[in-house]
């Protein structure tokens, strides 16, 4: 049986519905200005991700670097949600 197939499914679905309410956080908080972060969280992981031997490994995270990625287009999409009511707007930011 091939179960390191079935761990990386499982780690995907973590990993995505983890970043879920890290994305509303950060814009949150920081706004989408935060972005850079991201960036440069998903370079590390997919480098990472090209000199880890072990294949599960290896895939876990590169999904954790493409997530990152994604994440940068899901913040500009929130700053939208957060404009149109969807979601609430921090008081503490202009």
């Amino acid at each position: 049986m091939n179960w390191q197939s079935v761990l990386i499914g499982l780690a995907s679905f973590v990993i995505i519905g983890i970043f879920h309410p890290v994305v509303i956080k950060a814009e949150y908080y920081f706004s989408k200005k935060i972005w850079p972060v991201f960036l440069l969280a998903g370079i590390v992981c997919v480098g990472a991700a090209l000199c880890v031997r072990q294949y599960a490994v290896s895939a876990i995270v590169s999904v954790l670097g493409f997530t990152c990625w994604w994440s940068i287009k899901e913040l500009f999409e929130q700053e939208k949600r957060v404009a149109r009511g969807q979601f609430p707007k921090n008081p503490k930011r202009k």
